[in-house]
């Protein structure tokens, strides 16, 4: 009996593993549009999408970022500058793709482009400060998709979102996070009326990788900008070290930074080209075994180990 029961398990492993590196197959007349290609991610994968044979329309936020993928890519990818934030700007390149793919449609759509804010405690911030990575990270997502969304129906094509652990997982104070958060929400919704149309939704949650939006020095400069101005008696409550202390802390997180970029296009990839692409993929190493199974874990114990990791206050009863 035990042994009918682990040579069905195997069997069900092996099938499952099968069922999902079946591939489509043909690629060469499928048009993808991946945002925030200037860099990271994006720029990975425009270049990765390019040599396998995809055509690419690659969204760069800046004309040196266009200029450099084309110079590394060939005559099939096309750039255009977008900036997710600006309606008007992403209804001309809605319709400027409309015009490019014709009757095909869209295949697929990445939408990778996002900022990371600042990262501080709640109590330092203003809504400004909320603002701009809510404004890319989501709603800039959620325009580009809503005009897209034509185009991705008539080829039932796949949308792929890249979202975050911190979408799972609130690690920090600051816009980042809500926004990560509101992008799974869109996500669910998304997927479920798409489905009936044929289009496929998956979301990426990549852990920690050492891109341009997750530099610690350019986090260090933005955390130090808004400590100086802070008023004397929040600075009396965490303290004339805290600020210190933290930068420590944030240094101390390289040991979880995953170098390799090539794991969240991989995710990418499978979504795009699979018969049966996933729903959700996990990337890195610290998103598989730490942030995405602490997701799933009870709030006091989240609470528990996250609040474990923080600075102390000086005088937090300095109120």
């Amino acid at each position: 009996m035990l042994f009918g029961v682990l040579a069905l398990l195997i069997l069900c492993a092996f099938l499952w593993n099968y069922k999902g590196q079946l591939k489509i197959a043909d690629i060469t007349d499928k048009y993808i549009f991946i945002t925030g290609c200037d860099s990271g991610f994006g720029n990975l994968a425009a270049r990765t999408f390019d040599k396998k044979g995809f055509r690419v329309i690659a969204a760069c936020l800046t004309e040196s970022g266009s200029t450099a993928l084309k110079a590394e890519t060939s005559e099939r990818l096309h750039t255009v500058l977008l900036d997710v934030t600006d309606p008007e700007n992403v209804k001309r390149t809605a319709q400027w793709v409309k015009n490019h793919v014709g009757e095909k449609g869209l295949w697929g759509l990445i939408n990778n482009a996002g900022v990371l804010g600042v990262l501080a405690p709640t109590d330092w911030l203003t809504v400004e400060d909320y603002r701009e990575p809510i404004e890319v990270n989501l709603f800039g997502l959620i325009d580009v998709t809503l005009n897209m969304l034509p185009l991705l129906k008539k080829a039932r094509g796949r949308i792929v979102n890249v979202s975050s652990i911190g979408g799972r997982l609130a690690f920090g104070g600051g816009g980042y996070t809500p926004s990560k958060y509101g992008v799974e929400g869109f996500n669910d919704c998304l997927r479920r009326d798409m489905k009936v149309f044929g289009v496929h939704v998956s979301c990426i949650e990549p852990g920690f990788f050492k891109t341009e939006l997750s530099d610690p020095i350019k986090a260090t400069e933005k955390k130090l900008a808004i400590w100086k101005h802070l008023s004397p008696d929040i600075k009396e409550q965490y303290g004339e070290g805290y600020i210190e202390k933290s930068l420590d802390k944030l240094k101390s997180t390289t040991t979880w930074v995953n170098l390799d970029l090539s794991l969240v296009v991989e995710c990418m990839d499978h979504a795009l080209t699979s018969l049966f692409p996933k729903t959700r993929y996990a990337a890195g190493k610290d998103a598989k075994t730490f942030w995405i199974p602490l997701s799933h874990m009870p709030a006091v114990f989240q609470d528990f180990l996250l609040l474990k990791e923080k600075v102390q206050l000086a005088n937090p009863k300095a109120v």
